[in-house]
């Protein structure tokens, strides 16, 4: 039985564009060989990147082809890199370190079309020319005010050859096991033999050496706690994680109280933590309550639903970090991370980042629908229905065609039935689910927003936002509380305190105030628990 998940192909491109969109300003520096020190961006990389592949097709090089490299590690042997693979060919690397008669048989066994090469090389490729009949032309690595005299036939100057090209394109999708690199091995016993490497084997590779990097930091000292259910979700991929970055896994079995999540972390020195913001906000109850504090938890991850800001500032006063992540039951489920990016991580309104649902994941492609169906641009402003597609979301619900049609999109895209916005550095906002939307009066008031507002205040434990009919708004929010034990706070309280919170019409016209609020078996607040109770009453005003 074949699983029900997205085909998406994994493209060397992919990672390009995710780069470019989510860590645009990211440095790339380079000392250059003509001896300057150069850097620019990742989103100047994704543009020249670009420049670089529709010069190539200007060329003739068509997918499959072999273009070599003889190059040093800059910044445009990373354009190669990416521009190459990109149309569908093949990146060769060639060792200039091997005799200049391996070199030879090398280019010839590969059959390369181009030969792009550092200024360093351009002597040994003016002597190795005779013997590369079938090379059609030489690009130097350089700009014009450095383009050297050579006898190579068809020479051409890198930045010449780029400059007149367009800075976006369209990259190509095809089957992730197209080769997309090739590299020789040095030739100790015998000829060199090629290794051709495909798309899907390059980026499961740098996946797996990106986690290799963060378990070098964690092996010996790591220690995981997935206090979410492995029930649920895979316990969001922690009981993989842990061993495949060799870290200490800790299971909280059914006690998730306060008390026993603080022993059970301080007693195994747990480092690394994830639950749903009702577990951190027993286990703060508890700290606070009894002058606890933590002296191994590091970070927290959060999911199911936002974590309230204060709760985030008590961790981060502790020195804990909250990061944030999002994802469903159809996503496996996580596709952001919510460590704050590092320009971000000084500035006066980290905070404003820190509550955000996270950045991104690479491997997961995201777009904001309005209601018109249109994309709507990441400007941290517009919002919409997020839809996603990446290799690790469903593709369909088990024997369920009726649910697959409602949510599935023609051009194969999940509608997640979340209202997010993104901005420019791919930070995402989850303003509500679309079912849990307030209108009033042709208005949308986002439940998630009204409900951090109010356990802002600190005689409120919990608190859940919904609507309820209303004769002349349609809708009009109320909001349900849950007070902290002996806490007498009544509704004007909270309606006062919100008044410089909130927009006036978001401003709830009654605040409920419950002994116990009701949660689902994942530990969200169970909104449809609340609106069946409270769907025969009709506010007033």
């Amino acid at each position: 039985m074949r699983g029900l998940m997205m085909d998406v192909p994994l493209m060397i491109s992919s990672i390009l564009e995710h780069a470019r969109r989510f860590f645009g300003d990211q440095e790339i520096v380079s000392r250059s060989v003509e001896g300057p020190i150069h850097r620019y961006t990742y989103r100047d990389l994704a543009a020249r990147t670009a420049q670089l592949a529709h010069a190539l097709r200007a060329l003739g090089v068509e997918p499959g082809d072999r273009v070599a490299t003889l190059a040093w590690n800059t910044y445009r042997h990373v354009e190669l890199y990416y521009a190459v693979a990109g149309i569908g060919s093949v990146c060769h690397t060639v060792n200039p370190r091997l005799h200049p008669g391996q070199i030879a048989y090398i280019v010839n066994h590969a059959d390369d079309g181009y030969v792009f090469a550092d200024l360093t090389f351009v002597p040994l490729l003016e002597a190795l020319a005779p013997q590369l009949p079938r090379v059609r032309g030489y690009v130097i690595l350089t700009g014009e005010t450095t383009m050297p005299q050579t006898t190579l036939p068809d020479a051409m100057c890198y930045e010449t050859l780029i400059g007149a090209q367009p800075t976006t394109i369209d990259w190509p999708v095809f089957d992730e096991h197209t080769a997309c690199g090739l590299c020789y091995t040095s030739g100790t016993t015998g000829d060199p033999k090629g290794a051709l490497y495909s798309h899907r084997s390059t980026v499961l590779h740098a996946m797996t050496a990106g986690i290799a990097e963060a378990a070098r930091r964690t092996e010996s000292t790591g220690c995981m706690m997935p206090i979410v259910p492995m029930f649920h979700v895979n316990a969001w991929g922690y009981p993989y994680v842990a061993l495949m970055m060799g870290a200490k896994l800790v299971l909280a079995g059914s006690a998730h109280d306060g008390a026993s999540l603080y022993e059970l972390i301080e007693t195994e020195r747990v480092q690394n933590a994830a639950g749903v913001p009702t577990v951190w906000q027993g286990l703060l109850d508890f700290m606070t309550a009894n002058g606890k504090e933590l002296s191994s938890l590091r970070s927290m991850r959060v999911g199911g639903s936002a974590a309230p800001r204060a709760m985030i500032q008590a961790f981060e006063d502790r020195g804990i970090e909250v990061i944030h992540g999002w994802g469903m039951t159809e996503t496996s489920p996580v596709c952001t991370n919510g460590s704050v990016a590092r320009k971000h991580r000084d500035v006066p309104n980290r905070m404003d980042y820190q509550t955000r649902a996270g950045r991104c994941l690479y491997g997961v492609q995201m777009r904001v629908v309005d209601e018109e169906g249109q994309v709507v641009p990441d400007d941290g402003v517009s919002q919409g229905e997020l839809h996603v597609r990446g290799p690790w979301v469903a593709s369909a619900y088990f024997e369920n065609e009726t649910a697959t049609q409602a949510q599935f999109t023609g051009d194969g895209w999940f509608k997640t039935g979340d209202i997010i916005s993104l901005d420019a550095d791919g930070y995402l906002t989850i303003h509500d689910r679309s079912k849990d939307l307030i209108k009033s009066g042709g208005e949308w008031i986002s439940s998630i927003d009204l409900e951090n507002a109010a356990v802002g205040h600190p005689e409120i434990v919990e608190a859940a936002a919904i609507a309820i009919p209303h004769p002349r708004w349609s809708e009009r929010p109320l909001l349900v509380a849950v007070r902290r034990p002996g806490s007498t706070v009544d509704a004007a309280e909270i309606l006062a305190y919100l008044q410089d919170k909130i927009a006036k019409l978001w401003l709830p016209d009654d605040v409920v105030f419950i002994d116990e609020m009701p949660h689902t078996a994942t530990g969200k607040i169970s909104k449809k628990t609340l609106r069946e109770r409270y769907a025969a009453g009709v506010l007033s005003g």
